[in-house]
């Protein structure tokens, strides 16, 4: 097949590579990726077949040199391990990447056919494309007779969007034990230690989040872990890194914020956009764009979403919010007809309408937070006459309208596929906005 009719795929040519980022081996330190050993069958169905097929005049073969090779810049993004007739694991020997850019392969007289088996190393990131050639030559020395090439294409990333599955437990007794049968039943996790899931507290979606990456042989479950460590530093790798299940991080040498919590990192349902399909939908990440300075996420992490390309991020305006994440004042829910989901918007204006609609039907002297202990219980009358808090919350309005037709843009909507939600905020010594209620998240 000519390489430049090649497609990638199950019926095509040109392999598609899993980073091999789990711990298929439970005494291993480190990720699978991280040494040069095949240490069972798992660890192979990491890894993409190469075929080498040989068939011709074995005076050729005899006559010539035939080299498989790759490039010096590729070394350190993939490994090829061959057994040559064996199927056993542990005969199974790096022979390409690192220090070794070539071998030579010998053909058999009664096998036509080589199979190598080739490891991803590397995500693809802001300085790797995620393509790399592997390359097979004929020599007659010194002369090249014949050159061949095959690339081989990296599955980025992609973090998880399936619908939710379960929401406002409240104080459901006995919720923490049965959460992990809820994820094992509708999601293919495998925590190495489920049990600990009961000691997991509220922030976990701030430190991690879940994704897979994917070839047509195999899902990987990989779980990426924020530079921002709130007590859960090594949970991810104790806790989750495991057979089946990759782990992937990236550090903030400039030191990690708020926006590089996960709770700033959301996203869409698929969306069609002026033609252009996202399936697996949008990244939704919060930045001080417009604003010049202030808080942004980590280059590190906003290069490695850009580079996975499937779901090319949206970048929002979020550090008008004292934490600063996108999931305060959006998130979607699934409907029957149009785009199949709605966007939900914090609304103070709406909140305000509602408010005073209450108050005209003689409700003005309701008192918010009723049942809650050591909170002030403004009524309604009260908040409505609150001319700090209004002006606030006019800001805030302007704040989220702005991120409105970035959406709209970003995703193809239009207003009959937003939901404006009742919601206040208020402002801290800083003049960060806090939820004055629950908000969004």
């Amino acid at each position: 097949v000519p390489q430049a009719s090649w497609t990638w795929g199950p019926e095509g040519h040109g392999a598609v590579l899993l980073v091999n980022c789990d711990r298929d081996d439970p005494d291993a330190e480190g990720l699978d990726s991280e040494d040069s050993a095949v240490r069972s069958y798992n660890d192979l169905q990491d890894m993409a077949q190469l075929v080498l097929r040989t068939r011709g005049p074995r005076a050729t073969f005899a006559g010539h040199r035939l080299l498989l090779h790759l490039d010096f810049g590729d070394a350190d993004k993939i490994r090829v391990f061959y057994g040559g007739n064996s199927t056993e694991p542990e005969m199974f020997k790096p022979i390409l990447g690192g220090s070794k850019l070539a071998y030579t392969v010998r053909p058999s007289r009664h096998h036509h056919e080589s199979v190598f088996y080739v490891e991803g190393l590397a995500f693809p990131d802001v300085d790797f494309s995620g393509l790399v050639s592997l390359h097979v030559t004929l020599l007659e020395s010194p002369e090249k007779v014949w050159l061949g090439a095959r690339g081989v294409g990296w599955q980025g990333w992609i973090p998880n969007s399936i619908p939710v599955i379960l929401g406002g437990v409240g104080q459901i007794p006995n919720f923490i034990p049965v959460i992990p049968e809820l994820l094992f039943s509708h999601f293919p996790l495998n925590f190495s230690s489920p049990g600990r899931l009961g000691q997991i507290p509220n922030f976990i979606p701030d430190e991690v989040e879940f994704g897979y990456i994917q070839a047509p042989h195999k899902t990987l479950p990989v779980v990426f872990d924020s530079p921002r460590d709130r007590g859960l530093k090594d949970f991810p790798v104790r806790s989750i890194l495991g057979p089946d299940f990759g782990y992937v991080a990236r550090q903030a040498p400039e030191g990690a914020s708020s926006l590089d919590s996960f709770g700033n990192l959301e996203v869409s349902p698929p969306v069609t956009v002026r033609g252009k399909e996202y399936p697996l939908g949008r990244i939704l990440i919060g930045s001080s764009f417009p604003r010049v300075g202030g808080r942004r996420m980590a280059k590190a992490v906003r290069d490695f979403l850009v580079a996975q390309k499937v779901q090319a991020p949206v970048e929002l305006f979020s550090d008008w919010l004292n934490v600063g994440h996108v999931d305060e004042f959006l998130s979607f829910v699934p409907a029957p007809d149009r785009k199949g989901f709605r966007l939900l918007l914090a609304s103070p204006s709406a909140c305000y309408q509602l408010l005073k609609e209450k108050q005209e039907e003689g409700f003005g002297e309701a008192a918010m937070f009723q049942g809650l202990d050591r909170v002030p219980k403004p009524t309604i009358n009260e908040i409505l006459a609150n001319e700090e808090l209004r002006k606030f919350n006019e800001y805030a309005q302007s704040c989220i309208s702005w991120n409105r037709d970035i959406l709209k843009r970003s995703l193809g909507l239009a207003e009959p596929d937003i939901l404006d939600i009742p919601q206040l905020f208020q402002g801290n010594a800083a003049s960060e906005a806090e939820a004055f209620f629950p908000d969004m998240v």
